[in-house]
């Protein structure tokens, strides 16, 4: 294609004045695409999520793709194995609530735009989360959130609340809440982003006395311009140790591997395309 313009340029220049051949060989630019699509993939060391370990410590494998409109419209939908599902036990040993469940999957959508010329941006939107498998009990892990954050430069502030009855607490998870301060702080020009975080957790309900915590994260990310992230994160809780965080070894219902909301490490690598 490139090489028939130039050519059709070049003849044009024996029939054609220099300013109307000028004219015609400086088209207007391409319009911006209406809509745009973004996918990542990555390895993670393990799955932490809002300071809980969801594959007991161990390797997940993780994915999302992202429909964007010029308007600042967007979808999208995210994977991961977990374990947290399978892994909680009663006290005879045997699955509580789920078994053959290693999946989380997350379908969102939402409106994000600036404010003027301000830079201070803002982000709205809806997000299911799902878990597919065989349930054991009326109980049910999939919650639907709304959420909204307003950004700054390299600052974020996000609050989540649940608006599904259901949500795993099988009552009225409507009003548990996760609010949350993000800041990724880029180093120069060393391609190196620090990651802080510190979130609060608000659960409504029967669940509300036991499982309210504080989770913080501190963290690094490195960014090649092949679209490469690399990075490594520390992660911990003040959660308390309510009788289902407590080790199953000791008896007691549990998850088998013991508590998920202490202080851990994790590492990744992805890619984004």
């Amino acid at each position: 294609m490139r090489k028939s313009l130039v050519t059709i340029a070049v003849l044009g220049t024996l029939a054609l004045p220099t300013a109307a051949f000028a004219a015609d060989a400086a088209p207007a630019a391409a319009p911006a695409p209406a809509y745009t699509v973004s996918y990542n993939v990555g390895l993670f060391s393990q799955y932490v999520f809002r300071g809980l370990t969801q594959t007991d410590k161990k390797p997940a494998l993780q994915a999302g793709v992202d429909l964007t409109h010029a308007s600042g419209l967007y979808v999208g939908a995210w994977g991961s194995n977990i374990s947290w599902l399978e892994d909680y036990k009663d006290s005879a040993g045997v699955n509580a609530y789920y078994d053959n469940s290693s999946l989380e999957l997350d379908v969102y959508g939402g409106y994000r735009n600036t404010i003027g010329e301000t830079g201070l941006g803002y982000d709205v939107g809806v997000l299911q989360y799902i878990y597919p498998g065989h349930k054991l009990t009326t109980t049910t892990a999939n919650t639907t959130e709304l959420y909204g954050a307003l950004s700054y430069k390299w600052l974020q502030a996000k609050f989540s609340s649940v608006v599904s009855d259901d949500a795993f607490n099988n009552a009225n998870g409507t009003g548990t809440y996760y609010a949350e301060l993000n800041a990724n702080i880029p180093l120069a020009d060393s391609g190196i982003t620090a990651n802080l975080h510190v979130g609060r957790q608000k659960f409504d309900g029967y669940l509300d006395t036991a499982y309210t915590y504080t989770d913080w994260k501190v963290g690094a990310t490195k960014s090649f311009a092949n679209g490469v992230n690399v990075g490594a994160y520390y992660t911990d809780t003040d959660a308390k140790t309510p009788a289902n965080y407590a080790a199953y070894a000791a008896g007691t219902a549990g998850y088998k591997g013991g508590r998920i909301d202490g202080s851990t490490f994790t590492a990744f690598v992805q890619k984004t395309f």
